[in-house]
């Protein structure tokens, strides 16, 4: 039986939290270029970031993405905006429990997923194929998330120029050392300041710089593991063969209620008590097992249950559609867009795109119809003079698509 927490642990990790007496401080708020600022702005540098990204667009996009569930129509469904919703309410109450920065944590958190595709992990791993075929670099959510709040974001400054979020390295390193599906006993943070736009190959090995930034990622890890339980459940993707065997698992009386309460309330409380500031976070033997067993139950009876198995070709072949009618526009021989007849049958995708396009794009090229004379002063990014930069230009853009979005595309390519 997991043990109760007793808050012996309170206010343990204060002295090791993000704040000025840390000597890893001026490293945690360091920023590639300075912001814009207010005479009466009161701010700390983490809620200066929280702001950003509660503003930003890709946050907004993010009740519109799949967590798990797709069902846009479903205001029931757990969408990404509300996975990390319940990430940022699990990492603050352990990162206020613990004495730590909750300032921080909430700002990791709601970042934490920005770089998600249209379609959950699904269209995450078709555009990962895509971009391994035509870039030769592989595509994961935190990683694209990076390139989405260092380079793709952009906020009005106060002079109304579209600038680059310019968030902290502490925050950005959270976001692209979340992954919460890598099975790990312990996590401790690292103690060296690293590159962070390294190129690497799979989602990345190391630790998060921050104690706050192990919080977010062990509290995605259990916010994950519990909400889709519970959406299973709701919509019957459990028979009671199976919810027989999650009880037992979770070694549940039978009068005690199988919910997210429950399963969250023991995993935090499991957390919380064998926390060491030598060892980092840790779980207890009966407790690792028990979150092995759920993750498994998870993989078998939900994430690769016959119905969310359904929609996969449809994902496909939405996203294929869309990269390979952008990708047509390139000429290889010239290495330049050329819009040709394509314009005529699809001008409301086509223009859209490079509109979106001409603002990171480093050279200058005719967009019909084009009236937004935008403000920019963001770093250009996308040299398309090699066709892989251009490839990998359409990838992000279909990356920062909604679900909605990415249907509604494909539905305005194949109708008439």
């Amino acid at each position: 039986m997991i043990k109760k927490y007793e808050r012996q642990n309170y206010g343990l990790l204060y002295n090791v939290s993000a704040n000025e007496q840390n000597p890893k401080w001026n490293q945690m708020i360091k920023r590639e270029n300075k912001l814009y600022t207010s005479k009466n702005d009161i701010r700390s540098p983490f809620q200066r970031d929280f702001n950003r990204i509660l503003y930003s667009n890709a946050y907004k996009r993010l009740k519109s993405k799949t967590q798990v569930f797709f069902s846009p129509s479903n205001d029931h469904i757990c969408t990404r905006i509300e996975h990390v919703n319940h990430v940022e309410a699990i990492s603050y109450t352990i990162a206020n429990e613990l004495g730590l920065n909750v300032e921080l944590t909430r700002a990791i958190a709601i970042a934490h997923d920005l770089g998600h595709g249209p379609f959950g992990h699904k269209g995450e791993k078709i555009l990962n194929e895509i971009s391994i075929k035509d870039t030769n670099q592989s595509f994961w959510h935190e990683k694209n998330g990076l390139t989405y709040v260092d380079k793709i974001e952009l906020l009005d400054d106060r002079d109304g120029y579209k600038q680059n979020l310019y968030l902290t390295y502490a925050v950005r390193d959270g976001i692209i050392s979340h992954c919460g599906e890598v099975d790990q006993s312990q996590i401790k943070p690292r103690e060296n300041f690293i590159d962070l736009t390294k190129k690497y190959d799979k989602v990345a090995k190391y630790e998060p710089f921050t104690w706050e930034g192990c919080v977010v990622k062990i509290s995605d890890k259990i916010s994950y593991i519990g909400r889709d339980i519970e959406d299973a459940i709701r919509f019957n993707i459990l028979d009671k063969e199976e919810l027989n065997e999650l009880k037992n698992i979770l070694k549940i009386k039978k009068e005690i209620c199988l919910n997210n309460t429950n399963i969250i309330n023991n995993l935090i409380g499991e957390v919380l008590n064998y926390v060491t500031i030598d060892k980092g976070f840790s779980f207890s033997e009966e407790g690792l097992n028990l979150l092995n067993k759920i993750k498994a139950f998870n993989y078998e009876h939900i994430y690769k249950s016959e119905k969310l198995c359904q929609s996969n070709e449809y994902f496909k072949l939405i996203i294929h559609k869309i990269y390979y009618l952008l990708k047509s526009l390139y000429n290889q021989n010239t290495n330049k867009i050329e819009l040709s007849y394509n314009i005529k049958l699809y001008p409301d995708v086509i223009n859209e795109f490079l509109n979106w396009l001409k603002d990171y794009c480093l050279q200058d090229y005719f967009v019909k119809n084009d009236n937004k004379k935008t403000k920019l002063k963001n770093k250009k990014i996308f040299d398309i003079s090699k066709k892989e930069n251009y490839y990998m230009a359409i990838i992000l853009y279909i990356s920062g698509m909604t679900d909605n979005k990415a249907i509604d595309t494909f539905n305005k390519i194949i109708s008439f």
